[in-house]
């Protein structure tokens, strides 16, 4: 391959790749091709990336960038998985699929979180951490959950203070 198309591969990713600073390596070589075709299409339905890379190409073109530790010292034939909501969601798929006895021959090798390297072992820790949405919902319950309480103790006396004065009333009349 000449350094010219070399060059214009490279800048390829780079462009295919700005902005990302969390991604994953997985080895989908051993997949038949149609397995391929429906793994592709379950990560498409997730805003999830999937691209085969050569390893020198993807060491030039993450160089400089968060994405670069996931390359060092990466062998073998390698795809490279970027996207969906956030790391953590990430990971949480490309876990569900390692584990899916349709995809036996799929394998996580590791990837990068905020610019520090992970392993296949990590990846997997980081899939039980509760995504960005569940982590919204518990925040919001954390600070919703004062003011409710605080509610129910203003408005529990008075409401029970105007049942018995309404039953007292009822009471008068018969």
């Amino acid at each position: 391959m000449s350094k010219y198309v070399k060059q214009l591969m490279t800048d390829e990713l780079k462009s295919r790749w700005e902005g990302v600073s969390d991604a994953l390596l997985v080895d989908v070589s051993k997949l038949e091709a149609n397995d391929t075709v429906v793994l592709r299409r379950r990560l498409r339905e997730k805003s999830i990336s999937l691209m085969v890379v050569k390893n020198s190409l993807a060491r030039r073109a993450s160089e400089g960038t968060s994405l670069a530790p996931a390359f060092e010292g990466a062998e073998g034939t390698m795809a490279v998985v970027w996207g969906g909501e956030d790391i953590v969601s990430l990971a949480k798929e490309i876990t569900a699929v390692n584990e899916d006895k349709a995809f036996e021959d799929f394998e996580t090798r590791g990837g990068v979180m905020e610019g520090a390297k992970l392993s296949a072992d990590e990846v997997k820790a980081v899939s039980k951490w509760p995504s960005r949405t569940e982590q919204l919902s518990m925040l919001m319950g954390q600070i919703l959950g004062p003011g409710m309480t605080l509610n129910a103790q203003l408005l529990g006396p008075g409401a029970s203070l105007g049942s018995q004065i309404k039953q007292k009333g009822e009471g008068d009349e018969s």
